[in-house]
């Protein structure tokens, strides 16, 4: 059965960093794409960032190009969000989403497998 779980969440003030990880199981997700959406209240999903499994290839969101940073370590089947000078506007839930391909604009259409969600919450 495949499983994500997301970690590194929290209260964090406006300016601050957050790291989230997400530990992929029950399969080997390393030729896999994977990436992050988040979720406000009362708002639409939003893709913030995607990664190729090759780490080559990468996408931020324009809302959070140049703060956010994705990156994976596949010998740990591991995805990282670096979070840098965050915003009360980046308060959400963030979703780990693993693909079934190599494809960052089929995660972008959420298909995939998703992680139970880590809440986000910068203070002004």
């Amino acid at each position: 059965q495949v499983q994500l779980v997301e970690s590194g969440g929290g209260l964090v003030q406006a300016g601050g960093s957050l790291r989230l990880s997400c530990a992929a199981s029950g399969r080997t997700f390393s030729t896999y794409a994977m990436g992050w959406f988040r979720q406000a209240p009362g708002k639409e999903r939003e893709f913030v960032a995607g990664i190729t499994w090759s780490g080559l290839t990468t996408y931020t969101a324009d809302s959070v190009k140049g703060r956010f940073t994705i990156s994976r370590d596949n010998a740990k089947n591991t995805v990282y969000l670096q979070m840098n000078s965050l915003k009360p506007e980046d308060t959400a839930v963030y979703y780990c989403i693993a693909g079934n391909s190599n494809s960052i604009t089929t995660l972008q259409a959420a298909s995939g497998y998703w992680g139970q969600g880590t809440q986000v919450t910068v203070s002004s």
